[in-house]
């Protein structure tokens, strides 16, 4: 299993050694780390391997070779090469790659950054962005010239309790006193260098009256709307009395409008279903809080429209990230909250986040979030009732009996809220690009039989197994709209037999209204490829026919 993360690359030692040394490509990917958090390059290990081959030896001028190198060609980059052994017997080497205080670049002034486990190219204005966004010490760790004992006791109890109590925490981190929790997780200077607490310290452990000297104390605010998008109720939290940590329960606790319900509709009965997933609602919370940018002021929105909600945050994505690579990028903007909220249990484990919400989202048969960015605000937007309330049983059902993985659940709930979709469309909504990325999401669905293709190559096209539908006894208006490409195919042909030179409209009118235009507009098209059909005319003037009825007109762009 391969460990490449946000902070870790793996490396063939071909890189280092030989004449197929890329030592261009080894700076990139050094600048990358520096410009990120940092991280680690381990040269000697395969891409999807865990391990170096048995009994490789690295040469030993090799490391002097690479710090020299390195540092001719990048700016602002730290590295320090060592040689290790792992269990096996093999060697390689762990380059440790520091955080850079300024901005990091190769020698011919290229900038990278590291998103995820992908470098990524940081060209025209980004430059200067990155440039503002890397202060030589992060707001975090900035001191806050309040003394270390000045924290707020009941509040630092709290913390204390939260991560004896957690599943997360290593026993010797437990085992820690007071002083030296503070120290651990960043929330003080040591006591030989002045014995204060940092800003995350004061944001985390401090009272009101520091917390508010801040300045930038994340304020929010939730805003009822009525169908006519007029204001009708409000609640604020903008006294700076809670930490981030208590506004999640308290917004969550205190807003009535996150314990509504109403029915839908399951067979012969009626059940029950919440508004609002409180895991969803607590997720868009945590992450409004740990990824905002600290330096920049401005509130937190929840928008409770009647029907959807909308969580906008100040401040723009980290860079790298943007809202059509979310399920996948990964840059924590403020590193030390961002451990705490998961050592507590609040967040999910870096990059997960997100993949969260899709799941329980799509797995209740709500549509996805949608995530927008504007110049100094990120918004996103999730629906309060549920568009197909049937592929609750579906995604149980399938669940049950397959245990899915949380990728392959996600993928079933975006198809089985639509009539199918080509590799191409689906992959645009995980996502995924390519063929290999968007087979990671399909998973096992396609060997189990849940899934059902057609087509080839980038005409592919997945859709839920009917059987499968019927098993979890989805009613939809007619089975039309689910309809097989080949029970599609016929109806088309047999109804061109009938009436020559119909609109793709008409067809669509008389086959069956409740099937999509795009899907008979589609299955026209590929009828016309094989020569089966003909048309004349273009655009709203384009009429169809079978090709064989003997009159004029095109047929795939030629003259039949």
């Amino acid at each position: 299993m391969s460990i490449e993360d946000q902070h870790t690359d793996l490396k063939s030692l071909r890189t280092v050694t030989g004449k197929s040394a890329d030592w261009e490509a080894l700076a990139k990917d050094c600048v990358c780390f520096a410009n990120g958090a940092g991280g680690r390059l381990l040269i000697g290990i395969e891409d999807d391997q865990s391990l170096p081959p048995a009994g490789q030896v690295v040469p030993p001028e090799v490391l002097d070779r690479l710090r020299k190198r390195m540092g001719e060609l990048t700016v602002n980059v730290q590295v320090l090469p060592s040689l290790q052994r792992a269990a096996n017997g093999g060697e390689f080497i762990e380059l440790a790659i520091d955080r850079s205080p300024g901005v990091a670049s190769t020698r011919d002034g290229r900038y990278f950054l590291r998103v995820g486990d992908t470098c990524q190219p940081v060209l025209g204005d980004d430059v200067l962005r990155l440039a503002n966004e890397r202060p030589g010490r992060p707001w975090e760790a900035m001191d806050s010239g309040v003394p270390r004992g000045a924290t707020d006791a009941d509040k630092l109890a709290g913390f204390i309790q939260g991560i004896v109590a957690s599943g997360r925490v290593k026993d010797s981190v437990k085992e820690k006193g007071a002083d030296a929790l503070l120290t651990h997780y960043g929330l003080a200077n040591d006591a030989n260098k002045g014995g204060t607490l940092t800003r995350l310290g004061v944001l985390l452990l401090g009272s009101t009256a520091d917390r508010r000297a801040l300045g930038t104390a994340p304020l929010v605010q939730a805003i009822k709307f009525d169908e006519r998008g007029e204001k009708i109720n409000k609640w604020v939290w903008d006294d700076c009395a809670l930490s981030p940590v208590e506004l999640v329960d308290a917004v969550w606790r205190e807003v009535p409008d996150f314990r509504e319900s109403y029915e839908v509709a399951e067979g012969l009965y009626r059940r029950s279903v919440p508004a609002y997933d409180e895991k969803v609602v607590r997720e868009l919370l945590v992450n409004a809080l740990v990824h905002r940018p600290y330096t920049q002021q401005g509130d937190i929105y929840l928008n409770l429209h009647p029907e959807r909600l909308e969580v906008v945050n100040p401040g723009r994505l980290p860079l790298g990230v943007t809202p059509h690579n979310m399920l996948h990028a990964s840059r924590r903007r403020n590193e030390g909250l961002a451990r705490v909220f998961h050592d507590l249990g609040l967040m999910e484990r870096e990059g997960s986040g997100f993949d969260l919400i899709y799941d329980r989202l799509l797995s209740q048969g709500r549509p996805p979030p949608v995530p927008e960015e504007g110049t100094d605000w990120v918004k996103v937007t999730i629906q309060r009732r549920i568009a197909k309330p049937d592929v609750m049983r579906l995604l149980t059902e399938a669940d049950a009996r397959f245990q899915l993985p949380q990728r392959e659940r996600i993928t079933l709930g975006v198809l089985a809220q639509t009539e199918g979709m080509t590799a191409r469309e689906l992959g645009a909504v995980l996502e995924a690009e390519g063929g290999d990325a968007l087979s990671v999401w399909l998973g096992r669905l396609v060997s189990t039989g849940l899934v059902l293709t057609s087509g080839k190559t980038s005409g592919m096209r997945y859709f839920v197994a009917p059987d499968c539908l019927r098993g979890a006894q989805i009613d939809h208006k007619t089975t039309l709209s689910r309809i097989t490409p080949h029970r599609l195919h016929a109806l088309i042909l047999e109804d061109l037999a009938r009436y020559p030179e119909s609109s793709s409209a008409d067809i669509n009118r008389r086959i069956g209204g409740e099937i999509s235009a795009k899907t008979v507009k589609r299955a026209l098209d590929e009828s016309v490829g094989r020569g089966e059909v003909a048309y004349s005319g273009d655009r709203r003037w384009r009429r169809y026919r079978l090709s064989g009825d003997g009159s004029k007109g095109q047929m795939g762009g030629k003259f039949s």
